[in-house]
């Protein structure tokens, strides 16, 4: 009896190890599984952290390395480009939309980037929707690019949401009235005021037509006599709003970097193209066979009204491009150093390096983006005129210095946003009196010291700095350019105090 009692305690005892059992195996899995979890978390913080590493590398390194291997992010990046803050968008205007309004630019880069500004400074007062202006693919430079090849169309449209709307096309129930003639396609006058557009033709055809095509766009609004707000927004949109595509303006920035490494940099705005040259009957320099060649291609287009062209008289007035022989004369008169980059922003000089010759003995480094910039960075740029305009654009904008040969559009809006920017040295050559000046010394009655003070001393204040637009009533071609002097936006008040 004992020994069964005893084996029944036994078997009691080991009952109650048994059911002590799990208990402690639950501990020790219990610990096991925290330090399982302690080694996850701890891998996982440190491949997070390898993550961010590597990210980081990637927006430096990314268009040479990281971009190169394949993945959903490289993908998104591609069409997106940098990851940047996402900006903080201004609040929609609401109002009564009166109608739509279609626009075909025309000119180049500049004439048509000045037009987009007026343009939506009109669609504003007028309350009416902008449709993303159309380029101009038919003049001369034959540029197929559209809006967006050119300019960053989300930006513009979502920066200006509080002044305009802005729509990339018409609307399905608008396009149909256009696809079947229900729309009316018109040019405006030239510089008129905004009365024109409010009161007199344009908004009222808006209103009956629902559609209206403006099919010209160059100079349609007045350089004075607008309301503030509407100068403002001139500017606003010029500055702020029309931002070149991120592929653009990275290359711009590649230009810069490049020649920032190797110094302060003028840019040459050696308007001595064969079109400007044909358009304006400029033949200074060029053999008989060039001159007809220019003459030829002269008549040649139908909407270059003047035909008949005294080159002599129009050169002795002013009116023509300066040479490269001239503008040398010109850059070392000014005591321009002779190490200076002269970076040229323009197209084919026509002549070639034969014209090219006496600046580039005066100045050995002169360089071009063709020349910076390897081939392959700029494969998609070729037969691209406005693409590789805007590039010039970019670069004129960062120079020390700025030099127009000629008064064009792309002289004259570099001139106002440099002016915008702070005041930044552009030289505004007189060629009436230098051409005067260098007739004189190239005769010999002119000695090279005394040629060289005159043409310092009628430069002296047209370097770019602070000064009202002059205004001529009745004649807006003659007096100064909105977009080259835009006095109502400039920043600083201690300058605007003292015109």
């Amino acid at each position: 009896m004992r020994c069964k009692a005893a084996a029944a305690m036994g078997l009691k005892a080991g009952g109650a190890g048994k059911l002590r059992l799990p208990s402690v195996v639950a501990a020790v899995a219990r610990s096991r599984m925290m330090k399982l979890w302690v080694l996850r978390a701890t891998t996982t913080v440190l491949l997070w952290t390898c993550l961010v590493q590597l990210t980081a590398v990637g927006e430096t390194w990314g268009p040479r390395v990281l971009m190169g291997w394949p993945s959903c992010r490289t993908a998104r990046l591609a069409m997106t480009g940098p990851v940047a803050e996402k900006a903080v968008l201004p609040p929609r205007r609401v109002y009564r939309n009166n109608g739509y309004l279609m626009v075909s630019c025309n000119g180049g880069l500049n004439q048509m980037r000045a037009a987009i500004c007026d343009m939506v400074a009109i669609a504003r007062h007028l309350n009416v929707t902008l449709i993303v202006p159309e380029l101009d693919k038919t003049s001369f430079w034959n540029d197929p690019s559209e809006f967006q090849d050119i300019f960053d169309v989300e930006h513009f449209i979502t920066s200006l949401r509080g002044e305009v709307r802005i729509l990339r096309e018409l609307p399905p129930r608008m396009k149909q009235r256009v696809e079947v003639g229900m729309f009316h396609s018109m040019p405006p006058i030239s510089w008129s005021d905004i009365s024109y557009y409010h009161n007199q033709q344009i908004l009222p055809l808006i209103q009956k037509h629902k559609v209206l095509h403006l099919n010209r766009t160059d100079a349609r609004l007045a350089n004075n006599g607008l309301p503030l707000d509407i100068q403002k927004l001139r500017c606003r949109v010029n500055y702020a709003s029309l931002k070149f595509t991120p592929q653009i303006e990275e290359l711009g920035r590649q230009v810069i970097r490049i020649l920032r490494k190797n110094g302060p940099f003028l840019v040459l705005h050696l308007r001595y193209e064969m079109d400007m040259l044909a358009f304006s009957g400029c033949t200074e320099g060029c053999t008989r066979e060039e001159a007809d060649e220019l003459t030829r291609m002269r008549y040649a287009y139908p909407w270059w009204k003047e035909k008949v062209i005294d080159s002599y008289v129009k050169r002795k007035d002013g009116f023509c491009p300066l040479t490269p022989e001239e503008i040398a004369l010109v850059l070392r008169a000014l005591e321009i150093d002779r190490s200076m980059q002269i970076y040229i922003a323009a197209g084919e000089i026509y002549g070639g390096k034969r014209r090219m010759a006496s600046l580039t003995s005066a100045y050995p480094n002169v360089v071009r983006k063709e020349t910076l910039l390897e081939p392959s960075d700029l494969r998609f740029f070729q037969n691209h005129s406005s693409q590789m305009a805007a590039l010039d654009y970019l670069v004129s904008l960062e120079s020390d210095i700025f030099v127009p040969t000629y008064d064009g559009n792309m002289a004259k809006v570099v001139e106002g946003h440099r002016r915008f920017m702070g005041f930044k040295k552009t030289i505004l050559l007189d060629r009436k009196i230098i051409i005067d000046l260098v007739d004189r010394y190239k005769s010999g009655s002119l000695p090279w010291d005394e040629f060289s003070k005159l043409v310092k001393s009628v430069h002296a204040n047209r370097m770019g700095s602070a000064s009202r637009r002059t205004v001529i009533p009745d004649k807006p071609k003659e007096e100064d350019y909105f977009y080259a002097n835009p006095q109502e936006c400039l920043r600083d008040p201690n300058l605007l105090r003292a015109l």
